[in-house]
C-alpha cells in the first residue's frame, strides 16, 4: 500500500514535467522529423508526400536532377564537429588546473571566483560577441596591442575565420565546463592523495591513479554539456565567423529563413540530433562503466 502511494505521489509530481516535455519537446522534434521525409513546397513549406532526397543531398544518393548531391554539407558537418571537439579540449585546458586552484582557496574567495565565472550570464550574448569584434578587427585591441610591441608588422586576420570561430565558443563555454569540472575536483578525496604519496607514487603516478578516475565524472559531464550545444551553435559563427566559420547550425537557419526549404532544414536539424544522441549514448555508458570499476 505504501509503494502505490509513493507510487502515485511520484506520478502527481512527474506529470508537469512529462507535459511540458512532451507539449513543447518531443511534439516539435516529431514534426522536424515528419518535415524531413517530406517534399519541399515551391514557395517554402510542405507538400504531403514522401521525399527521402532530402538525405540524399546530404549523403550521396540525390537523384541528381531535382536534388543535387553536394559534399559541403558534409563538409559543414564535419567542421562543426572538429569546431566543437576543439571547444572541448581548449576549455578543459584552461578549466582544469584553475578548479584545483580555486578549490584551494579560502569560503569567501571561492565564493568571489564563482561569481565571477558566472558574471557574463548576467549581459546579452549578442553584447559580448560585438565586444569581441572590437577586440579581433584588423584596428581592434589585439591588434593595436601586438603592434604597440612590435610583435607583428602588420594586423592580423583573425576576425571572420575559423579561429574567431573557435575563440568565440570557448569564450561563450568556459562557464559551462568549469562548475562540473569544479564540483568534481571539491569533491576529491584528499585522503587517497595523501596514502598514494606516502606509499611512493609520484605526482604523475598519484594523479592517473587516484585524482583523474575520481575527477573522470566532472571531466565527461562538462565534456557534454560544452560539445552539444557547440555543435548546432549559430549565433558564434555568424557574429564572428563569417563565410570561413559556416556551420551546422547557421545552415540550418539558411534553410528555414532564407531559402525557405522547411524538409531539408528539417532533415539538417535530424542529423545533428542523431550527433547529439550519439554523444549522450556513449557518455552515459562510460560512466556506467566508470562507475562500476569504481
Amino acid at each position: 500500500m505504501a509503494n502505490r502511494r509513493q507510487s502515485v505521489a511520484l506520478g502527481i509530481l512527474l506529470a508537469p514535467v512529462t507535459l511540458f516535455l512532451g507539449v513543447f519537446f518531443l511534439l516539435p522534434l516529431g514534426i522536424i522529423a515528419l518535415f524531413s521525409v517530406l517534399t519541399p513546397g515551391l514557395y517554402g513549406g510542405v507538400e504531403w508526400a514522401f521525399y527521402h532526397w532530402n538525405y540524399g543531398r546530404i549523403f550521396g544518393w540525390a537523384d541528381g536532377i531535382i536534388e543535387i548531391y553536394e559534399p559541403i554539407y558534409l563538409q559543414i558537418l564535419l567542421r562543426s564537429l572538429s569546431f566543437a571537439a576543439l571547444t572541448v579540449i581548449l576549455t578543459l585546458i584552461l578549466c582544469y588546473p584553475v578548479a584545483f586552484w580555486v578549490s584551494r582557496l579560502s569560503e569567501r574567495w571561492r565564493l568571489v571566483f564563482m561569481f565571477l565565472i558566472t558574471l557574463p550570464f548576467f549581459s546579452s550574448l549578442i553584447v559580448r560577441l560585438y565586444a569581441w569584434l572590437l577586440i579581433l578587427k584588423p584596428s581592434g585591441l589585439l591588434n593595436a596591442a601586438l603592434l604597440a610591441l612590435g610583435i607583428v608588422d602588420v594586423p592580423l586576420e583573425i576576425l571572420y575565420t575559423p579561429t574567431a570561430v573557435v575563440l568565440g565558443m570557448v569564450y561563450v563555454m568556459v562557464p559551462f565546463m568549469f562548475l562540473p569540472l569544479y564540483s568534481a575536483v571539491d569533491n576529491l578525496d584528499r585522503s587517497q592523495i595523501e596514502a598514494s604519496l606516502d606509499l611512493g607514487a609520484n605526482r604523475v603516478q598519484t594523479f592517473v591513479k587516484v585524482v583523474l578516475p575520481q575527477t573522470l565524472p566532472g571531466i565527461m559531464g562538462g565534456a557534454v554539456i560544452v560539445f552539444i550545444p557547440s555543435v548546432g551553435n549559430f549565433v558564434v559563427p555568424d557574429v564572428l565567423g563569417g563565410a570561413k566559420g559556416l556551420m551546422i547550425g547557421n545552415l540550418v537557419e539558411q534553410q528555414f529563413l532564407s531559402s525557405r526549404n522547411w524538409p531539408f532544414g528539417s532533415a539538417l536539424s535530424m542529423i545533428i540530433m542523431a550527433v547529439v544522441l550519439t554523444v549522450l549514448l556513449i557518455s552515459v555508458t562510460r560512466a556506467r562503466k566508470a562507475g562500476g570499476h569504481a
